[in-house]
């Protein structure tokens, strides 16, 4: 059963980066010998659609307020991708799990994950100033590429870590929502006094000569 944590952390990781998944996987086990790897995702048009998609995720994902947008043209590619590369996973280790069983585990990992990122980025993008974003899109493809690298060779130490960091991420969105709903309430407050503003200088009357 050595399939399913590498599933796991494969489903967790596309729901941040579903093409830097498919890329490092087909990497590995095209140049790095993984032998868990199927080689569906090793062809090569698969590995060059995934490193284009991968760049312009890279681009996307650091500019405030797209990186939103992305995110939720995402919600269903995101986990669609978990789920089928679960049931490829499957597919090279007959007898560990079943493909639609691997696919579910896979797709449903990924969307709680992507729904973690999209929470979070959501809270991030409340900041005035755009280097967080470069930030934090950076530390997420540096965890997404230790994830996937260490799931090959060590699937069940980076379940380990894949799980803590979705535990931490769940928290983290109980603060990012408090926090949006912070920045709406003062969006509001500031609207409501421009109009306030506005009113009272249209309604003095102008003298007549």
């Amino acid at each position: 059963m050595t399939i399913v944590p590498l599933i796991f952390t494969s489903g967790l990781a596309s729901g941040i980066n579903a093409y830097a998944v498919v890329l490092l996987l087909g990497l590995l086990g095209r140049f790095g010998g993984a032998e868990s790897v199927p080689a569906a995702l090793e062809r090569t048009d698969v590995l060059a659609a995934a490193a284009v998609l991968f760049l312009l995720e890279a681009v996307a994902d650091k500019i405030p307020y797209v990186d939103s947008v992305w995110d939720g043209v995402h919600t269903v590619i995101r986990p669609i991708a978990g789920a089928t590369v679960g049931a490829l996973l499957a597919s090279a280790d007959p007898g560990s799990l079943g493909e639609v069983a691997a696919g579910a585990m896979g797709g449903t990992t990924a969307l709680v994950s992507h729904l973690v990122k999209a929470s979070l980025r959501m809270a991030v993008n409340t900041s005035p100033e755009p280097a967080s974003n470069i930030v934090v899109s950076l530390a997420e493809d540096l965890s997404v590429a230790g994830l996937v690298t260490l799931a090959i060779f060590h699937p069940w130490v980076a379940a380990s870590i894949s799980a803590v960091l979705l535990a931490v991420g769940l928290l983290l969105v109980w603060f990012a929502i408090s926090r949006i709903r912070r920045f709406r309430d003062r969006r509001r407050e500031r609207r409501a006094a421009r109009a306030a503003a506005v009113r009272p200088a249209r309604e003095v009357p102008v003298p007549r000569p």
